[in-house]
This record gives structure tokens, sequence and C-alpha cells, in this order.
């Protein structure tokens, strides 16, 4: 991910190189599948932009006619025909032509958000520690709106000022040569003077949303933590962190407009500027007889639709270069190696594990933190059907044991072997759906709660689900609702209690029926009563399976086949709850005297 420059004087300015041009080119591919609406929309806007530039030159002949100059013999009611039939055409070939620019970038865009999402889902857990959320969510919003704007309206507006800079100055040079040499030599000092405001315009407008971006992550972070931020009594802390970047944005917002005001006045005086001076020229050149009022009015009009242009193409351009930009970002993403295929309709072979679990001499260190080994030549046996706990204090691995198992990392020594199988010779989404997690903080959807328990198995019948919540001592509480399985649970779950939301993590992982069950932390944060319905759940999930238990409460795993006690990576002791009891000095014995109170 890139990095914010802190100071606007050290970013650069965006350019439109050849390999950014190719890299964006990249995007059309989602274009391919509609590209002959977008080509017969782009030969409609070639029609509509000619068209359009009919009128300079009615508008003039109207007048010729009037005064009784015109250069030909017709009346004003041919002209007033004559214009309303090119109104009629220019109003159907605009119409048709906004409306195939729409589907083709419609449709274009909801396959660029369904690949950025798939992509997204299908990336390793390690993508995810190295971006920060806020970033992600911009890329699937504001850098694809952008790339929305971009097809729907900026390129077509793009091409479309070109054809009318192109036809107007050969219509001017035609019809009027020594007029276009005082319009054409007028010009480039406009366009020079516009490129150099544009270059501090743009250098402070990216400013302003890139300390905006910041702002909003300040707010982002906030709020996902406001219960920490409540806790530790930080409000006012938070509001002037967020206010202090406000005010940074408020201040390059007004440098910005100072800018924005310089180059109005400008334009203004610049522009306005050398087209009275055209039309000054022009009625001399009518008062000699050079020309007539028609053509004068007709070469004005036709100079304010390419002063038009010419001011559209530097908006558009910028605009294009945001695309650019946002393509970048983009591309970016769906570049990244996935771990898994998200492709619609794809369906990991079937696979069927008997539990057996081996850690064969695991080294593993974080990719962030390489500099510290979290395991350090750990070897164990998990028997299919047994049921085994790790113990130890924080930080001694235990999580990471089951994160190195789900595949989220790969071991940097050793191997981790299942059916006597390296895990990482069995294909990722396969192994996976032989494994479910009852975690200590259950993250719910803002669903119903048929939906999260079906999550386990999505295309589960409702008596299989109903099944299971019974299974897991959820279907009292949910059938006491008055929606049952259709009651909205909230955002991550927030109307359920603990207990509840534990119970329907439970329901969700009977209906996947998995050949390896983890449970991590389970019931640690329940109070008595919760912790004994949930625990009886828990016991019933457990049965005839493959159990990694990760607990803190060693009374919930007395009756398990085996305890691992983990302490700095490695295994310190092994056995059954009464062998490690009678170890005097063990870590074990330490942990079940203080809670156990023996």
């Amino acid at each position: 991910m890139r990095r914010r420059n802190k100071e606007a004087g050290e970013e650069t300015r965006p350019k439109l190189s050849r390999e950014k041009l190719r890299e964006a080119a990249g995007i059309f591919r989602f274009i391919r599948p509609y590209r002959w609406p977008f080509i017969f929309g782009l030969v409609l806007l070639f029609i509509s932009s000619l068209v359009f530039m009919i009128f300079p030159y009615l508008s003039g002949l109207m007048v010729d006619v009037a005064q009784g100059n015109a250069e030909m013999d017709i009346s004003l009611g041919d002209v007033g025909w004559v214009l309303l039939a090119v109104l009629i055409v220019q109003g159907v070939v605009s119409y048709s032509r906004i409306l195939l620019f729409a589907i083709v970038s419609e449709k274009g865009i909801a396959d660029v958000r369904k690949a950025l999402y798939q992509k997204l889902v299908s990336l390793p857990i390690l993508f995810f520690e190295q971006s920060r959320v806020g970033e992600l969510v911009s890329r699937l919003t504001s850098d694809v709106e952008k790339l929305y704007s971009a097809f729907s309206i900026t390129l077509a507006e793009f091409i479309r000022q070109i054809i009318i800079l192109v036809a107007g100055i050969g219509f001017l040079a035609f019809r009027a040569p020594r007029l276009s040499l005082i319009m054409l030599g007028t010009f480039p000092v406009i366009v020079i003077g516009a490129m150099f405001f544009g270059r501090f315009i743009r250098r402070l407008s990216k400013s302003r949303q890139e300390e905006l971006a910041q702002s909003n992550t300040i707010l982002n972070e906030t709020i996902q933590a406001i219960q920490a931020v409540k806790a530790f009594t930080n409000e006012i802390f938070e509001a002037l962190r967020y206010g202090k970047s406000i005010d940074q944005v408020v201040r390059i917002a007004l440098r910005y407009a100072r800018w924005r005001a310089l180059f109005s006045v400008f334009i203004v005086t610049f522009l306005f500027g050398a087209l009275f001076f055209i039309i000054w020229r022009g009625a001399m050149m009518v008062e000699s007889g050079e020309m007539t009022a028609g053509q004068l009015i007709e070469f004005v009009v036709y100079t304010g639709i390419l002063g038009g242009a010419i001011a559209g193409l530097g908006n558009f351009y910028t605009e294009i270069l945001g695309a650019v930009g946002a393509t970048e970002r983009i591309r970016e993403i769906l570049r990244e190696e996935g771990e898994v295929n998200t492709t619609p309709g794809h369906k990991a072979e079937r696979i069927t594990l008997d539990g057996n679990i081996r850690y064969e001499n695991v080294h593993f260190s974080y990719p962030t933190r390489k500099d510290m080994e979290v395991l350090k030549g750990l070897s164990f046996q998990v028997n299919s059907g047994q049921k085994v706990a790790l113990v130890g204090t924080s930080g001694s691995g235990k999580s990471t044991i089951i994160q190195l198992l789900l595949k989220f990392y790969k071991v940097d020594e050793g191997d981790i072997r299942v059916n006597g199988n390296s895990i990482y010779d069995i294909d990722t989404t396969a192994f996976r759906q032989n494994i479910a997690i009852v975690p200590q903080e259950v993250i719910l959807f803002g669903g119903t709660i048929g939906e999260n328990i079906l999550y386990g198995k999505p295309d589960a019948t409702e008596e299989e689900v109903i099944e299971a919540a019974r299974k897991a001592n959820a279907w009292d509480f949910i059938h006491s609702f008055p929606e049952g399985l259709e009651t909205i649970v909230g955002e991550r779950g927030v109307k359920l209690s603990g207990g509840q939301r534990q119970r329907i993590a439970i329901a969700r992982a009977i209906l996947k029926d998995p050949a390896i069950l983890i449970l991590d932390e389970a019931t640690s944060s329940l109070d008595a009563e919760s912790e004994k319905v949930v625990q009886d759940a828990l016991n019933k999930l457990m049965e005839g399976r493959t159990s990694i238990i990760i607990a803190h409460r060693l009374a919930t795993i007395r009756d398990v086949d085996c305890i691992y006690v983990i302490d700095k990576g490695r295994i310190i002791e092994q056995g059954t709850h009464d062998e490690l009891s009678l170890i005097e000095d063990g870590m074990y014995n330490s942990l079940a005297k203080l809670q156990f109170e023996l």
C-alpha cells in the first residue's frame, strides 16, 4: 500500500505515461463483454458531436437571411424547419448514446465490484494485516466510483470535446480564416496559464483529499473502538485529535480556494478579454464588408464552444488522471495472489478427513515480525476423534497453532499433516470445509438468526437448521422470538446476548458437521449460567470428532484425552488433567492451584 506524503510539496504532478495508460487499459477487459454497445455508443457520440456543430452555422444563417445577406436563396421558415430536424436528430442520437454508455458503465462497473470483492475474500490473512480497513473500503467505494464516472461520463465527454475542438477549428478556418488566426493566437496564453494554475490546484486538491481520508480513518477507528474510548474516558482526546485533522483539511481547502479564485480571475480577464477583442475586430470587418453579421455571430458562437471544449478538456483530463490512479489501485488488488478460488460456480472437490493431525518440528514467526520466533520446533499428534486441549499463558503460541492449522500462514520449517498428507498439498477450500471453529468472540453477520446458522452449510434445509439449533441448546430462545429464525441479530449480533451468540456459533458448527473442531476459549467470556448451557452444547458438538480446545478455564478441559502445556512456543508438559496435576512444580499444576484452589 502506498503511504500518503506528509507535505503537499512532496507530491509529484500526475502524468499520463505510456506505462500508466497501458496499465489503465487493462481495466477495459471488464468492458469487453459489452463492447458492441460501447462501440455503437462511440459512433453515436461522433455523430452527435458533429450535429451539434451545425447549430452555430444555423444561428448565423438566420441572421443573414433576416438581413437579406444570405449566401443562398432560403427563407427563415426553411431555416426553422432545418433547425427543428437537427434538434430531433440530436435528441434521438444523444438519448441513445447516453443510454448505451449507461448500460456499459453500470454492467462493467458491477463486474469490477464483483471481481474486487471476490478477490478480497480470497486473499490471505497476511494481506489484511498489512492493509488498513479504510484503504480497502476506499478502493471498493471511491476508487470504483471514479472508474464509474470515467466509463459513464468522463471518457465519452473527453472524446466529445476533442471532436468538437477539431471540428470547430476546421469550421472557423474555413468560414473566417483571419479571425481564426487572431483567436488561435490568444488561446495558447490561456492554456499555458490554465496549466500553471492547474498544477497548484491539483496538488492542493490531492492534499485535501488525503488529509480528509486521514480524518475519515480517525473517525472510523474511533467508532469501531468506541467502548475503549469511553472506558478510558478519552472522548475529549479523540475530539481534539479529529478536530486537529479537520483544521488541517480547512487550511488546505482555503489555500485551494485562493488558487481557484485566482484562476477564475485569470479566466474571466483573459478569456472574456480575448473574446471581446475578437468581437471588436469582427465588428470592424462587418463594417468594412469583409464578413456578414451572421458570419460574425457564427464565429463568436463557435469560439465560445471551442473555449468551453478547451476548458472541458482540462477538467476531463484531470478526472481521467484520477481514474487512471484509481485503476492502478484497483488492479493492485486484482493482481494479488488469492489463496482460494472464488470464481462463481467453482466448487472445490470434496474430501473426507479422519481428523488425524500431526505437527512435525514446526518453527514459525509471523511475516510482520520475522525477528520473533513464536513456535520453536513444536511437535505433537492428535488422533482421530480425540479431544485435546492447549493450555498456556498469553503469547505462548496457542492461537498460532490454530492459525497454522487453518492455513492462515505457512510454517517456516517442519510440516503439519492431516490424514498423513501435508496440509499444503490439500486444496485450501476443500481442507477448510472439514474444519469448524467456535471462537471466544463470536462475529455474527447483520442478517437473521437462520442466515447465520446457514453460514455453516448454505444449502441446508430448514429442518436441518432447526435440528442444529436444538443440539446447540439454542432453539428454545430462538423459538421464543416472534420472528423465530427470521429474527434480525443486528450488526455483529448486537441484539443477542453473549451466550446466545455462542450457541448460534455452535449451531453453525454442528450444521457444518466437520471432521475437526476448534474451540478457541469458547466459554471464557460467559457468566456461570450461560457457560453451563454452552458447555453442554459444546460437549454434544465434540462427540465423535477430533477437537482442539484452547482454554483458560481448566474446569472445561478436565475430561479431555490429552492436555498440551505450551510455553514460549514449546510443549513443556503433556498428559491428562490428573497426570499433570501430580507434577508438583509443573506449570499446569500451578495454574490448576490458582483456579481450583487445590
